[in-house]
This record gives C-alpha cells, sequence and structure tokens, in this order.
C-alpha cells in the first residue's frame, strides 16, 4: 500500500537548484543527505506535496539511472498567490521564460520557466 510520494528532479548542480526551489521558490527543507558537505539529495516541502532534487552522479552511482537532467516529460506546478509576482522574481534572478503570464481557463494564471538544469516549472494562481 502506499502511503506517501514526492516527485525527484535530478540535477547536474544541486546547489544551484536548491538555490532556485528553496531561495526563489521559498520551499522548505525537510530532509537531506549527506548531512555534511554539498549534498546529494534534499527534499523539500510545497504544502502537501514533496520535492526531492538528487544529483544526477548520485542516481548513476547508487541507482544505476542515467538521468536524463531537464528533459524530463513533465512538469512541475507550484500554486502561488501571485503569478505575476512569482514570476517576476524567479526571472529576475535568471529563470528562463518558457511562457510569460497569461490568463488561462478556470480563472488561473499562469506562467512557465526552466529551473537551473531546464526542467519545466509551471506557476499558477486563481486571477483576482
Amino acid at each position: 500500500m502506499i502511503t506517501s510520494g514526492l516527485v525527484n528532479v535530478f540535477s547536474d548542480d544541486i546547489n544551484a537548484s536548491l538555490g532556485f526551489y528553496q531561495g526563489l521558490l521559498g520551499l522548505p527543507e525537510t530532509f537531506r543527505t549527506p548531512l555534511e558537505g554539498v549534498p546529494e539529495h534534499v527534499e523539500m516541502r510545497a504544502g502537501g506535496f514533496v520535492l526531492g532534487v538528487s544529483t544526477a552522479e548520485a542516481a548513476r552511482r547508487v541507482h544505476g539511472l542515467d538521468a536524463d537532467v531537464g528533459r524530463p516529460a513533465m512538469s512541475l506546478v507550484f500554486w502561488v498567490d501571485d503569478v505575476d509576482e512569482a514570476f517576476a522574481a524567479v526571472t529576475a534572478s535568471g529563470a528562463p521564460v518558457v511562457t510569460e503570464p497569461h490568463d488561462t481557463g478556470n480563472d488561473n494564471r499562469n506562467a512557465v520557466v526552466r529551473d537551473p538544469d531546464g526542467t519545466l516549472v509551471e506557476l499558477v494562481a486563481k486571477r483576482a
């Protein structure tokens, strides 16, 4: 029986990824290994969602995975209070723009950027 889960993103530069997810998006850290030095895996919480970031090197060494960094067939979606404000903050810090903030169906406003490894990150909020 499944009791919980998380999405794990692989990174070639975990410190850059942590700067994006923790520094820019403000996700609080809940787990890290190893505790000292550069981590190989860090978990963060966004409401009831858990995001893990692991080094591609650790994925190869520990699990035998050939992680194709930044080329997933998925995107990470984060609900935010204000899409335009969140988009401005992450792009001002260098996140590459995929789509500018725009209104979509269901009274949503969306924007899409890429994290430092190229993973798609979608920002969504209800329109005011």
